[in-house]
């Protein structure tokens, strides 16, 4: 249950900290574009958006994206046993087929399982995140439920400028990275390539309850290795004022040791590709027409035997038309294209369907308020039309507070493995619709920013495994009401960021109403602060999500935690630095999905060449 004290602790933390705080440095405006589309600044944008950049990443010296990714608002990561183990992210107590997965504006995830492969993207390869809560489908369509995040790779600028880091550490962890970006003005770009390799634990913890996971005959008291070669490729170049052109490129291929009695090894590789090209007929109309490709490819072996081989390409076509009808009045109409298809070795009865797409976007200003409104129609091949849309209203309360109202509607279709997988697949499976509502109240300080968010959402059919059927099946109603409290400021030079997220994702009706949606945490926090000592700079982490149950029936439950990490860093030079980092400092055994346990205590050193940081 969401606790009022706790929500009252924010807030009343918030009040203290703008009466307290010391002025800080201002900062530039940051521009993004997954809320909209479009070119936003930060402070306009009204839906909850959390930005993390290259430099929060080295701050926080994240080993992998689940580092930079777990705690924040809204978010919840579900992993299968550390590193290169299939990771799943929840956003809003919505599931990871649920959330959209965008690379460089491509759309990225398994058509089969629905979810991204979070664990195959290396860290060293991101320039920015962007998430983006709340539904998302009147602009992105399916699978924008719970709301969008976008990874950006890493681009150019002046002058040519290489880098370089080594890592080591517990279990003879070994992770390369270098890369080289630059440009003259009118070129850019940025080429990196990546090694990471550890030797793991064992992932698996031994299970004779009779649930289908870590089973005496699959289980394997061995270490779980996992290996991970990456590259990475953007350029860019401005023809003209008016006319520019992109490509981007990114690869991963991984090797999974894990426990299975179908297969205990996975061959895995993630393939992007992305061009966009961006030209104005006339100075209040600019176009913009991209194409991607997305492979998501997965070899399984049985103590070095091929098993199976499940293979999903996505490839996607986008015009966008943005009209400026005046100052502040912003006119979006454009279509999408998405082609889904599956080759494997196991049958499907269906391996392809194709969806197009057309949306309207207006935001405008008037005096005091913000308007951002969207509709959008779906054609999926294989389950028709649907309509869905967003409207949002922002109210300038004062100088620097703002409070935002918002409605949406989103729709997800059915993965091909729910719909067809062999023996577990169900082709009567509907697809899942939602309407949310949302107030947030947002302020802008010189000391630094804080937002408060209340949110509920209800979900008519739901896909969820039903034990009655042994197949998924679709739940009439759940709902999901939330919280959210986030501050960020600096005093007395500490930098510190807090991120808490109350949730009660509750199940409406069937034989398990009442009970709580699985393997979301009601109460997670995270507390990120951070103190630069001259040529040296240290740091922790604090991250606890309250307990979560495993399974529909809440019979499986999934304790509380809390971690710890530390971190520090010494500047050799304006261009080396030294970082060593404790990892989970008090050993803390805790597990995200039954049966798979989390690394322990552990610790890295990195040298890192990064001229002009």
């Amino acid at each position: 249950m969401i606790s009022l004290r706790s929500w009252l602790a924010v807030s009343l933390a918030c009040l203290s900290l703008s009466l307290q705080a010391a002025d800080a440095p201002a900062k530039m405006e940051t521009t993004l574009v997954t809320a909209t589309r479009t070119p936003v600044a930060m402070s306009s944008v009204l839906q909850p958006v959390t930005v993390i950049t290259a430099d929060d990443i080295q701050r926080l010296q994240a080993v992998s994206l689940m580092d930079v990714l777990r705690g924040n608002a809204g978010v919840t990561v579900v992993n299968n046993g550390g590193p290169g183990k299939n990771t799943s992210v929840f956003l809003r107590g919505m599931e990871a087929d649920q959330l959209l997965v965008l690379v460089d504006g491509v759309k990225m995830g398994s058509a089969t399982v629905g979810g991204a492969a979070f664990q195959d993207i290396p860290v060293e390869l991101i320039d920015r995140i962007e998430i983006v809560r709340g539904p998302r489908s009147g602009l992105y369509g399916s699978e924008a439920m719970g709301g969008v995040i976008q990874v950006f790779t890493k681009q150019g600028g002046e002058g040519v400028k290489p880098s370089f880091s080594v890592t080591a550490g517990t279990h003879d962890t070994t992770r390369v990275h270098a890369g080289v970006s630059g440009g003259d003005g009118k070129l850019w770009y940025n080429a990196n390539a990546g090694y990471e390799n550890t030797g793991g634990f064992n992932s698996c913890r031994l299970n004779t309850t009779g649930s289908f996971t870590c089973m005496p005959g699959e289980y394997e008291p061995d270490d779980d290795g996992y290996r991970n070669v990456s590259g990475s490729f953007a350029m860019g170049y401005r023809i003209d004022e008016k006319t520019d052109v992109a490509v981007n490129w990114l690869r991963t291929e991984g090797d999974n040791e894990y426990d299975g009695s179908y297969a205990n090894e996975s061959e895995t590789s993630q393939t992007v590709y992305g061009a966009k090209v961006r030209f104005a007929p006339a100075d209040f109309w600019q176009v913009s027409v991209s194409g991607g490709y997305n492979e998501d490819a997965s070899d399984d072996f049985w103590n070095g035997l091929f098993v199976s081989r499940f293979v999903t390409e996505r490839q996607t076509g986008a015009w966008q038309n943005d009209f400026q009808l005046a100052k502040d009045h912003l006119l979006t109409i454009g279509g999408d294209y998405q082609n889904d298809r599956v080759d494997s070795n196991t049958p499907f009865a269906v391996d392809s369907r194709k969806n197009t797409a057309g949306f309207i976007q207006y935001q405008g200003g008037l005096s005091f308020v913000d308007v951002q409104a969207s509709l959008r129609q779906d054609d999926n091949e294989q389950f028709g039309h649907h309509d869905t849309g967003s409207f949002a209203l922002g109210f300038g309360l004062a100088e620097g507070l703002r409070l935002v109202t918002s409605y949406g509607t989103a729709f997800k279709a059915p993965t091909f493995n729910e719909l067809y997988y062999p023996f577990f697949g169900n082709p009567n499976l509907k697809p899942e619709d939602s309407e949310s509502v949302e107030i947030s109240l947002k302020g802008e300080e010189a000391w630094g920013h804080w937002e408060a968010n209340v949110f509920q959402t209800d979900i008519d059919d739901l896909i969820a495994y039903d034990s009655t059927i042994f197949l998924p099946n679709n739940i009439d109603e759940a709902r999901i009401r939330g919280v959210e409290g986030v501050i960020g400021f600096q005093y007395d030079g500490w930098f510190i960021n807090t991120a808490l997220t109350l949730l009660e994702p509750e199940i409406g009706s069937g034989v398990n109403e009442g009970n709580t949606l699985p393997r979301r945490a009601e109460q997670s926090l995270r507390v990120d602060v951070d103190k630069d000592f001259g040529r040296w700079s240290l740091g922790g982490s604090v991250v606890g999500e309250r307990h979560r149950w495993d399974d529909l029936a809440n019979t499986r439950d999934l304790g509380g935690y809390a971690t710890v990490d530390l971190r520090a860093e010494y500047a050799l030079s304006d261009d080396w630095r030294v970082q060593v980092r404790a990892e989970n400092l008090f050993n803390k055994e805790y597990e995200t999905a039954e049966f798979y346990p989390q690394p322990g205590q552990a610790f890295y050193l990195t040298v890192r060449y990064q001229p002009g940081r």
